[in-house]
């Protein structure tokens, strides 16, 4: 078919060959847009037919919209390292007709994975990954990495995402976001209370527990509840103390 992948990397050595065997069962060219590596990434990309471009990180939608204008197809599958088309993704894919739709985007349920278990309470998940670069793309700016239309249709499709090898490496990554949203939030102007913390946590615990049913989804659904709790209420209590440094 007549789509371009789009890949972003870093380092991802373990994870590449799999996601461009995968993308390959619908996609004509692979493009991987990597944030110089140092491991085998590239290599291992360019051995299996894809084109390396090498670009230092922007930030995901930032990265994701700069491999664009190097696709050679109007229809561009944007997927990163670690995530896998289903094969009912890969057979509704190959139903489409690009040419003549009048849709901008089409999106996947995703389903995602702490090791070898399913988290049932982030699933559907929307993503919209499968669109026409004339018509919408990813914007510029930083944390803004979604396709940028409303005019979507929502495949009966999954696409399978394998991100943390475990709750400890869960844990490690989160640390991370839990900083860069923080820090995105308030380059944004975005500024918290004294109360901010505490409410934004308790009502991500809720909404993973209760709204999401975590609760009924044993030790995998309280771990993640927990976990997200946490992140919420510490962005809010880094961007706190940012401002306090203001002073």
């Amino acid at each position: 078919m007549k789509i371009t992948a789009n890949i972003i990397t870093l380092n991802e050595e373990k994870n590449i060959e799999e996601v461009i065997k995968s993308v390959q069962t619908v996609c004509d060219e692979v493009l991987v847009v990597d944030s110089l590596s140092s491991d085998k990434t590239c290599q291992i990309a360019e051995s299996l037919g894809a084109k390396v471009i090498k670009q230092e990180y922007l930030g995901d939608g930032p990265q994701k919209a700069f491999g664009a204008p190097f696709a050679k197809n109007e229809w561009i599958l944007s997927i990163d390292a670690d995530e896998r088309l289903d094969l009912n993704a890969i057979e509704e894919i190959k139903k489409l007709d690009l040419e003549n739709t009048t849709y901008d985007a089409f999106s996947f349920a995703r389903k995602t994975y702490v090791g070898k278990n399913f988290i049932k309470l982030w699933y559907p998940d929307r993503v919209a990954r499968l669109y026409n670069k004339r018509r919408c793309g990813y914007s510029t700016a930083k944390g803004h990495a979604k396709v940028q239309t409303q005019n979507i249709c929502d495949l009966e499709a999954d696409m399978l995402h394998y991100s943390y090898d475990d709750y400890a490496h869960m844990i490690r990554t989160t640390e991370k976001f839990i900083k860069r949203g923080a820090v995105l939030a308030y380059e944004d102007g975005k500024r918290a209370n004294v109360f901010d913390p505490f409410i934004h946590g308790v009502g991500a615990l809720f909404k993973a527990l209760i709204l999401k049913g975590g609760a009924f989804h044993g030790i995998n659904g309280w771990n993640v509840a927990v976990i997200s709790a946490f992140s919420s209420y510490m962005k809010y209590a880094l961007m706190l103390e940012m401002q306090r440094n203001e002073k």
